[in-house]
């Protein structure tokens, strides 16, 4: 186990991410049942269709060389790294114009989403700015080298803020279209990079002009083969496996599907945003320089320990009263979205533990593992939402999605504690103690749900849990939770 010092400022670096990350969801969560009164569900549904898109191209950005900032002894290394990393991202941006130009149409016919034609032209801008994500990966990546960490925080917060104007403000003008949500998503994307760009140059901009050339640029991309080699390809593979849903519930239904299952996935994603994020963040910068003095197998251990106390209660709960929070906070509108979080709930709970610490693989330099993960993911979502397709069912489909998912991130997962040496007994104690602080909470909401399903007391009850919850970890987890809080 890592010392009480050494488990205090890895959590207090992982809570400078957290509340940053807190903020913003908190921004979101407040404008959803706002949003989703004005906006409906097909729009929502090409919004998930165009992000799925992006997501994809935006893996080969940088050639996955952002993973390796992190890597190099010297910071030296790193900044050309850096410098890299920005130049393939700009020159991939640019290749994608006459890609989009040409084949937007085409692509759009492909997922029988005609409209989705008339706003593919923004794929290159949102590339350019890292994708509708948290930041330019390149920059962020730096930032997490240094423990700039409070700079990722506001970066976010700026992120959620301007997301959320923008789509209530064009849903508000009677501008409530997809367009509408595209483009304010594409300008908050925009906002985080550029704050956190100017700030890392203001830091370390003599760094990089006293040590970044042309040549040791490429003598650093050369070092670091690997990751475009074996990274590029598993991450890409990977994207497309998250992808595909929006892609095949878009072919075999309708934007409407899509949209529901964005939103679902939306609200499944909330704890990996809030919490997971961060500590795969954390963890990875950690990792790296565990793994360099020998002592990769406590960090491993801690990170896997709070990631399973932190998971698993907010997924089991969801899974039981998805359907209750989604009419409550959204709108009757939107119930099929909460059977959609209900489906998933389990199998997001495995990904939100292995997903994390999935980055051992970075660290240890054992890209090609992922990649056999990331084939069998691809394979498995593909059979599971085709056969679902075919039989005309959504639910069904995804369904053997979760079935399938639980299977590949439990195998993930099981692999990343055995390659850190994490024992048998350790890994069962772990997941019994989190079962056993949920289970009380859990057959009072089932059976408040079948009994008695009044939307306002199962939310009540629901609220009331994860409040009884956190007040259990204070007190039989006060390394978790005081950890937190605790500044050096």
């Amino acid at each position: 186990m890592m010392t009480l010092k050494r488990a205090t400022g890895y959590f207090n670096d992982v809570m400078l991410l957290i509340s940053g990350t807190a903020a913003s969801q908190i921004i979101i969560v407040l404008s959803y049942p706002f949003i989703t009164r004005l906006f409906s569900p097909e729009d929502f549904g090409i919004l998930a269709v165009f992000t799925s898109v992006v997501g994809i191209l935006a893996v080969v950005l940088c050639l996955r060389y952002e993973a390796a900032i992190m890597l190099p002894s010297a910071d030296e290394d790193a900044a050309n790294l850096l410098a890299g990393s920005l130049g393939i991202a700009t020159m991939i941006s640019i290749l994608s114009i006459p890609v989009v130009w040409w084949l937007g149409p085409t692509i759009a016919g492909w997922l029988n989403q005609p409209s989705l034609a008339n706003y593919l032209w923004l794929v290159p801008p949102v590339l350019f700015f890292g994708g509708m994500g948290t930041g330019h990966p390149a920059l962020n990546a730096w930032a997490i080298r240094k423990r700039r960490y409070a700079i990722i925080s506001s970066t976010r917060v700026a992120d959620a803020a301007v997301t959320a104007a923008g789509q209530l403000g064009a849903g508000l003008s009677g501008f409530a279209t997809a367009g509408s949500l595209i483009g304010a998503t594409l300008v908050g994307a925009a906002v985080s990079p550029l704050i956190l760009g100017v700030q890392i140059w203001k830091k370390y901009g003599k760094l990089f002009r006293e040590n970044v050339s042309p040549q040791k640029i490429i003598d650093n991309l050369k070092r670091y083969y690997k990751f475009p080699m074996y990274s590029t390809g598993s991450t890409l593979l990977n994207q497309i496996s998250w992808q595909i849903p929006s892609f095949m519930l878009a072919i075999f239904f309708s934007a409407d599907i899509v949209g529901f299952y964005a939103l679902g996935f939306r609200i499944l994603q909330l704890p990996m945003s809030l919490v997971g994020t961060a500590i795969s963040q954390v963890f990875f910068q950690r990792s790296s320089e565990a793994h360099k003095q020998g002592k990769l197998a406590p960090v491993v251990d801690e990170a896997f320990h709070r990631l399973v106390l932190l998971g698993l209660f907010p997924m089991l709960t969801l899974t039981i009263v998805g359907k209750t929070l989604a009419v409550v906070a959204f709108g009757e509108a939107w119930a099929e979205a909460g059977v959609y979080t209900q489906i998933l709930g389990i199998w997001a709970f495995f990904w939100f533990i292995s997903t994390p610490m999935s980055s051992l693989f970075f660290v240890l330099e054992k890209q090609e593992f992922l990649l056999r993960i990331n084939v069998l993911l691809l394979i498995t979502r593909l059979l599971s939402l085709g056969l679902g397709g075919y039989l005309g069912s959504a639910r069904l489909a995804l369904i053997l999605f979760a079935g399938t998912g639980v299977f590949v991130y439990g195998y993930l997962c099981i692999s990343i504690l055995m390659y850190s040496g994490t024992a048998w007994p350790r890994i069962g104690s772990i997941f019994l103690q989190a079962l056993s602080y949920f289970l009380p909470f859990g057959i009072i909401l089932f059976l408040l749900v079948i009994l008695y399903p009044n939307n306002l007391i199962i939310v009540a009850a629901t609220f009331v849990s994860f409040v009884a919850y956190g007040g259990i970890l204070w007190f039989r987890q006060p390394d978790l939770v005081r950890g937190l809080i605790r500044r050096q």
